[in-house]
């Protein structure tokens, strides 16, 4: 089209949106000129189809329309409004009720963490913090990890450049505190962690975890069975019940998985335990002597345990969540029915 061709579309235009006699023909006005199919998108479209001499003026005009026209699309919608009693600044009427703001919610995640925190706290534990991305060394070496172990491989950590990761646990978080602090050692650790998991009902590639770390001189196995079982009872009931099986982790030996007896269904078998009666927690163990050495304590007199957790997963057992992702979609729904 060429440039008398857009002034004379650009005059009709304008016309139509100053005859416009509410804001319903105002915006069909709008949709029919500036609307993402309407006629000047199609004019600059075929630009490029004119010839060169001519484009320059075509594009000039065809701006000039599209800025008059969105200036009096807005001044007429201003226009239209008042005419139709709409005036927003003198509707306020001092006799309506006012509207209350609902009150909001403590998400399961925050809720649980807070719940270990005061549980812990009463055992004697400190709060602990450290850095989401990890070097190698706190993150697998100090730990006792060997080279070849599945978790330093890229499709199950997030890998950064210059060895640098982020923390596939909270783990770290013990060897900074034992390199700064000698025994007696008492803290959890709780934090965000990452791994390469694919994401599903139990999954989550970002997770919520506490570690707990005690060590002093007599330190046994013996403390860190009372100490789960006392943190089991206050979180999850005074009938739950708590099983240790052994296992392996690089980092603790002896090492063990913990278990809570389903709260559902207490011990007789459901859906939510796989009818085995119990949940599975997570791991424990005494601290590899190895790593002592690594932050220099003495093996010879020092002792102590670990254990860590996943706070998604106490909350799925807790609240009755089927499904992981629920913590993360932001439903608000879904966060009021777990009001606390």
């Amino acid at each position: 089209m060429k440039a008398e061709d857009i002034l004379a579309l650009k005059n009709e235009a304008e016309q139509e949106l100053k005859t416009a006699k509410n804001a319903e023909e105002l915006e069909k006005a709008r949709i029919k000129y500036l609307g993402r199919k309407g006629l000047l998108p199609e004019i600059m479209k075929g630009l490029k189809t004119l010839p060169p001499e001519e484009r320059p003026d075509a594009g000039k005009y065809s701006n000039e329309f599209k800025s008059a026209c969105e200036a009096l699309f807005t001044s007429r919608l201003a226009e239209l409004g008042t005419d139709n009693g709409a005036e927003q600044k003198d509707s306020f009427d001092p006799t309506l009720p006012g509207q209350w703001q609902t009150s909001g919610s403590v998400h399961p995640i925050t809720a649980i963490i807070a719940e270990a925190v005061t549980i812990f706290s009463s055992l004697g534990f400190t709060i602990a913090d450290g850095p989401d991305i990890e070097t190698e060394y706190y993150n697998f070496d100090a730990l006792n990890t060997p080279d070849d172990h599945p978790s330093r491989d890229t499709q199950d950590t997030f890998w950064l450049d210059d060895k640098m990761l982020l923390r596939t646990q909270t783990s770290p978080v013990q060897i900074r505190v034992m390199e700064k602090q000698k025994p007696p050692v008492r803290i959890i650790a709780p934090g965000r962690c990452y791994r390469r998991d694919t994401t599903d009902a139990t999954h989550s590639a970002n997770f919520q975890q506490i570690e707990g770390l005690y060590v002093d001189k007599n330190v046994s196995m013996a403390d860190l069975k009372s100490d789960i079982s006392y943190f089991a009872r206050r979180m999850m009931g005074p009938n739950v019940k708590v099983r240790f099986r052994p296992h392996f982790f690089p980092f603790t030996e002896p090492s063990v998985e913990y278990d809570f007896s389903c709260h559902l269904c207490r011990g007789k078998g459901c859906r939510i335990c796989k009818q085995s009666g119990w949940i599975e927690i997570s791991g424990a163990g005494m601290v590899n002597p190895k790593v002592f050495q690594k932050v220099g304590y003495d093996p010879e007199t020092t002792a102590g345990y670990a254990f860590g957790m996943g706070v998604e997963r106490i909350a799925m057992i807790k609240f009755g969540i089927p499904d992981i992702r629920m913590l993360y979609d932001n439903d608000i729904r879904f966060l009021r029915q777990l009001a606390l």
